[in-house]
């Protein structure tokens, strides 16, 4: 017996020794970011058109976040999701034209994740610099595969980035991203992992498998708009395919972390990075996308951690994509990188039922120079007007008079707010409402990536070029027709040294033949266009019309140029005509310069 009662107890010790190891197993991290999808997007709020399973489950299983606000417009809150802090204190003033670019002094999320040991890799939507050390795997990814600028016009059989370079893949843009995601968990299963999945739906354009949106074309709208005036009824619709569609390559990497025996300990994080981009359901609240209003700052935000998170809690405090990075980096025990105070606060405590003292904060909201502050209970608005939203959450009826001295220190702390964030990070000229002109160079010729696309989005168009559409994002440049005409970039070159210069371009067979010169400084290669290279323009990938301002894409082609000597130094590249034998040059998407041998 007692030899029985020894065995027990060795077999007892040895049992608790192998809990308390997996305790220590440090978790892998899945985090997936929506583009443009609203709080009302999911079955979860109470959204009754369509079914999201898959993202619903992440809530039920896991912890969600009742009252989570992120930014605006997409480039603000990733950058606030990567630094814990409020993006203008990073730089990030915009969605293009360089605005959209992430300070170096920045640290990220991701890289306290890789400097512990992990596995880092994300594949989907960056935004938030893309060339060289703005790029993705510079701020702390291993790999990167997918689209680094805002919006990209290609949903199917798109041309993407693969760790630096652009490859034409085959299938609709979140398959294929979720596909290399998977592969990515399948390779360092081993190990432990932080893996970013941001998708590019259901931002516009309007494309999905049409069999998504053969469910949805008919389906009536029983749940609409705040105003519902505004509503498109298509748009919506696909709106909705686009979320079934997303929802079930969710459901696929859940799937695959359960086939593993990742799942147990593997943090599922969900949200989105503004407010519906449309006007649609969002529960009857006020705003959209752009807006600091509530519903164009409220997102879903789910998390799930089976191991180490309850199931079916619900945190009501308010919180925001600030919060995301001390929280992850709390949960997974490991040291945050960088030493920038943070805006935001380690919420693992309430997501664990934890009793904490946790005072009442106000969370700040900006755009186009409009600020909005939200408390517990109340929103200031960007007219500084004072709303309970507790009492009144369609955001109705000012209560400014019956709450003066909480409309007052609102008022206050948005003054000091403006004073210490807003006018913090790299001063800008206002062009328009969210787009402005960026007085930082674009950095060209690192070694460690040798690599740099200059995109359309980032050059300028002198003369009488002009961008495809009036939004940069995925545009190209058209109209050049002119000796006097100029396609410039601002660039910081930083190895001198021999570089390849390749144009992706399209022109007529019958406008073949320009004599082009790229000039940097003292320094110039010449080439003709040619052959031509006129493809169609990619209508037939359209489940709806584009939106107004959005380029139709077209196939483009490489034109190598030749090589050329650059010297360090910030310097304007220039693109311009010698011999225009036809009616116009040629369309240009983007110039690309890859070091070739380093020297002085």
């Amino acid at each position: 017996m007692r030899r029985l009662s020894g065995l027990l107890l060795v077999l007892f010790i040895v049992c608790r020794g192998d809990i308390l190891q997996a305790q220590r197993t440090p978790p892998n991290v899945v985090v997936f970011l929506a583009d443009d999808a609203g709080w009302g997007d999911f079955s979860h709020s109470g959204n009754r058109m369509l079914r999201t399973p898959s993202i619903d489950s992440i809530a039920t299983t896991g912890v969600s976040l009742d009252r989570f606000f992120v930014c605006p417009v997409c480039a603000p809150t990733r950058a606030e999701f990567l630094t814990g802090r409020y993006h203008p204190r990073g730089g990030v003033r915009g969605v293009s034209t360089g605005q959209e670019r992430l300070d170096l002094s920045e640290a990220t999320v991701v890289e306290a994740f890789r400097a512990a040991g992990y596995a880092t890799g994300a594949f989907g939507k960056w935004h938030n610099g893309s060339q060289w050390p703005y790029h993705p795997m510079a701020r702390g990814f291993g790999e990167y595969f997918g689209h680094s600028s805002g919006h990209w016009g290609e949903y199917f059989d798109a041309p993407l980035e693969d760790n630096g370079r652009m490859v034409r893949t085959s299938g609709y843009i979140v398959d294929v991203c979720t596909d290399r995601a998977l592969d990515f968990i399948d390779r360092n299963r081993e190990q432990p992992f932080f893996c970013y999945i941001p998708f590019t739906t259901p931002h516009s354009p309007w494309s999905v498998p049409e069999a998504d949106w053969q469910r949805f074309r008919d389906r009536p709208i029983e749940q609409t708009a705040t105003n519902p005036q505004r509503e498109q009824a298509n748009e919506t619709r696909c709106v909705l395919a686009m979320m079934e569609h997303q929802d079930r390559c969710v459901g696929r990497v859940l799937q695959r972390l359960q086939e593993s025996g990742l799942r147990d300990n593997t943090i599922v994080l969900y949200f989105s990075d503004n407010g519906p981009n449309t006007a649609r359901w969002t529960g009857g609240m006020k705003g959209q996308k752009g807006t600091t209003d509530e519903g164009g700052v409220r997102s879903v935000c789910y998390m799930s951690w089976p191991a180490g998170l309850p199931q079916g809690h619900v945190v009501p405090q308010i919180a925001g994509a600030i919060d995301l990075l001390p929280t992850l980096t709390a949960l997974a025990e490991i040291p945050r990188v960088g030493d920038m105070p943070l805006d935001g606060r380690d919420l693992s405590p309430l997501l664990r039922k934890q009793p904490v003292d946790w005072p009442d904060r106000t969370l700040m909201s900006t755009w186009a120079g409009k600020v909005s502050a939200r408390t517990q209970r109340f929103r200031l608005d960007s007219e500084g007007q004072l709303f309970d939203l507790v009492n009144d959450p369609g955001q109705t009826t000012p209560v400014s008079d019956q709450f003066p001295d909480v409309a007052s220190e609102l008022r206050r702390q948005v003054q000091n707010w403006r004073k210490d964030v807003l006018a913090s990070g790299n001063p800008t000229a206002p062009r328009s409402a969210g787009q402005t002109v960026d007085p930082r160079p674009f950095p060209v010729g690192y070694p460690e990536f040798p690599i740099t696309m200059l995109p359309a989005r980032d050059g300028e168009p002198l003369g009488g070029v002009k961008r495809s559409s009036a939004a940069p994002n995925c545009s190209y440049f058209v109209h050049w027709t002119s000796l006097e005409d100029r396609i410039v970039w601002n660039v910081q070159v930083q190895t001198a040294g021999d570089y390849d210069v390749v144009i992706d371009y399209t022109c007529p067979e019958a406008d073949a033949g320009s004599r082009i010169e790229v000039l940097v400084g003292q320094h110039s290669v010449q080439t003709t266009v040619t052959p031509g290279w006129d493809p169609p323009l990619l209508t037939n990938q359209d489940t709806l019309p584009r939106p107004h301002g959005e380029s139709t894409m077209k196939e483009f082609k490489s034109l190598p140029v030749g090589r050329m000597r650059l010297d360090s130094g910030v310097q304007t590249l220039q693109l311009r005509a010698l011999e225009i034998p036809g009616k116009t040059v040629m369309d240009v998407r983007r110039i690309t310069l890859t070091l070739i041998s380093p020297g002085q």
